[in-house]
């Protein structure tokens, strides 16, 4: 068999030529298999010069163009005399960044960088990233999407409405990428903490998609966001003239299921049986609905459910470093029982299980909800949602969150309600009073959203919590201490889980390998990371942890028989590597 160089490394030339090695896009005009400083043609239609060239944001560099570069394709004039570099149009950019104060300002002007110059957007992602995470995704997308019809500019990715009904396929052929690997789709029910936002959800797969590429290294051009926009029943929304989507109420029941049916069946057709299609922010009871429904038949994935899960899950294993004795020793307590707090309830009690080799009967034991009416409990067994059934146990009913916690005793307080100050000071120090170390976890999105904030876990717990939120907070000090707050992002799951995916072939997601993604992020927190308090890397390091969870991810895959693409390459770590979008300036010649 052949081998090809990628990246300094030998791969084996498997003779698809669908894609490059380790399941990148197919690469017809050698840019992305080319050195950095080996020549390459800017391909569009034709060759992009002049104008066109700098109206194209994948080719574009700006003052970057080298002289001999600005000769050969027709630039002379177009640009002033200065001829820059990336690391100088970098500084540049940090600096007028900075100098908003409104972080949704900040948001637009980096939409703007992407819309005009693409690797520069990525470099500047990368480079920066635990600055600017909190401008693409939580907490500044979820102000974005409120706001979405007031600074939409040009499309990011495909809007799919009930007036497509019969014609998804044709839509997606639409789309000018032909070679896409991951979708993330989105019917805009439920943003983050904030609701039914509609057509305007837009801005979550656009947001998490360029994680994809910044943290994963899959390439932008494989990537499609989508909305599918059935309606709102936002009256805000409804009665608002800039708004972009469907004046009309929520199309539900037989009508929705159709439409997503027909849409999952065009995706399938267009794209393979390897396309990684990632549910983002649907409704709970259409989240659970389709997930079990195409689970089976599809390379699905679902953020809330399974991302949340991992993330969750990895920090707990890294927190038993801090608290002592393994996951089976501690009790959990739940606030919100929806799609996050389910997710991740399943994931812990299975990986209690493959540790103890008892059933997920017995496990689920150990995890206790509080939804919106109390305590989940089996007198209340008949009124529940199926997806909370299975956490039914048997006690006295509990109507409020701290007699839940006075009763149970947990270990560790989780929330997902997505309801804000919902760990108040009383809730606390009722777990402070019988826990040496508090593992407080307040999970919901963007900040206003938060169960409570750091600096309240550490006051109200004399310092002595382990704290973790979902969105970003600033240090704490307290009693003399620093405390540096970790956070239970996705981003650190998600990326590093679709690149191994994705380079491995795999066909099917499998629990196995959720549980291989956490047990690989809490392997990269450090002794240094531990003596912080912190039970979660640093996200300045993510594109060496997302390597490391591709590889475990998609050595479960082999494992299982689900992963595609043969041989198995000898070392999945540097193999991953090799299979990254690098946002470096190319030499056109």
């Amino acid at each position: 068999m052949a081998s090809a160089l990628t990246n300094g490394e030998l791969v084996p030339d498997t003779g698809d030529k669908s894609v490059v090695d380790g399941g990148g896009v197919e690469d017809v005009y050698g840019e992305d298999s080319a050195t950095e400083d080996q020549l390459v043609t800017p391909w569009t239609v034709s060759v992009a010069s002049g104008y066109t060239l700098l109206r194209d944001p994948r080719h574009n560099k700006g003052l970057a163009f080298t002289g001999k570069e600005r000769d050969a394709h027709y630039l002379r004039g177009l640009l002033p005399p200065a001829i820059s570099n990336q690391e100088l149009q970098e500084k540049k950019l940090m600096h007028n960044l900075r100098q908003y104060e409104v972080p949704l300002q900040r948001y637009i002007a980096l939409m703007d960088l992407q819309e005009r110059n693409e690797r520069l957007f990525y470099k500047l992602l990368i480079d920066n990233v635990e600055e600017l995470l909190p401008v693409v995704y939580t907490p500044t997308v979820g102000e974005a999407c409120q706001k979405y019809g007031s600074i939409f500019r040009r499309p990011q990715g495909l809007f799919i409405s009930l007036k497509e009904k019969g014609k998804i396929l044709e839509v997606l052929k639409n789309w000018p990428e032909k070679s896409i690997q991951v979708i993330v789709v989105t019917d805009g029910e439920r943003i983050l903490g904030l609701g039914d936002l509609g057509c305007q959800g837009m801005g979550i797969p656009v947001g998490k998609l360029s994680l994809y590429t910044a943290l994963g290294g899959v390439r932008p051009s494989a990537c499609l966001p989508i909305t599918i926009d059935v309606g709102t029943n936002n009256e805000k929304l409804l009665n608002d003239e800039f708004y972009i989507g469907l004046k009309q109420k929520r199309a539900t029941g037989q009508e929705y299921a159709e439409l997503l049916h027909e849409f999952m069946c065009a995706v399938k057709q267009n794209y393979g049986e390897k396309i990684l299609i990632q549910f983002e922010d649907f409704a709970n009871h259409n989240a659970f609905e389709l997930l079990a429904k195409y689970r089976t038949t599809h390379l699905v994935f679902n953020d809330d459910i399974q991302g949340t899960a991992s993330v969750v899950l990895s920090g707990l294993i890294a927190a038993l470093r801090l608290v002592g004795g393994t996951l089976a020793d501690h009790t959990f307590l739940f606030l919100g029982a929806g799609e996050a707090g389910t997710g991740i309830a399943e994931l812990i009690a299975l990986e209690i299980s493959k540790k103890t080799n008892d059933p997920l009967e017995k496990t689920r034991k150990k995890i206790w909800l509080v939804d919106s009416k109390g305590l989940l409990v089996s007198s209340r067994k008949e009124s529940l949602q199926h997806f909370k059934k299975p956490w039914a146990h048997e006690h006295d009913p509990v109507k409020e969150l701290l007699g839940a916690v006075k009763a149970i005793k947990p270990t560790v307080l989780i929330g997902t309600s997505g309801v804000g100050k919902t760990f108040t000071k009383e809730v606390i120090e009722a777990m402070a009073s019988f826990n040496e170390k508090p593992l407080i976890l307040a999970l919901s999105n963007p900040t206003s959203q938060s169960e409570c904030t750091a600096e309240e876990a550490y006051k109200w717990s004399e310092g002595r919590a382990i704290f973790a939120s979902g969105s970003p907070f600033d240090t704490v000090e307290y009693d003399g201490k620093v405390f540096v707050p970790g956070q239970a992002n996705n981003a650190y799951i998600f990326p590093g889980f679709g690149l191994g995916l994705i380079m491995s072939g795999t066909i099917r997601v499998h629990d196995d390998m959720l549980l291989a993604a956490s047990e690989a992020l809490a392997a990269q927190v450090s002794e240094e990371n531990y003596e912080k308090g912190l039970i979660y890397p640093p996200f300045s390091n993510i594109r060496k942890i997302s390597a490391h969870i591709a590889a475990k991810v998609a050595a479960k895959s082999y494992e299982l028989g689900l992963a595609s693409r043969l041989p198995r390459p000898k070392d999945l770590v540097k193999f991953a590597e090799s299979c990254m979008y690098s946002p470096v300036y190319r030499n056109y010649l």
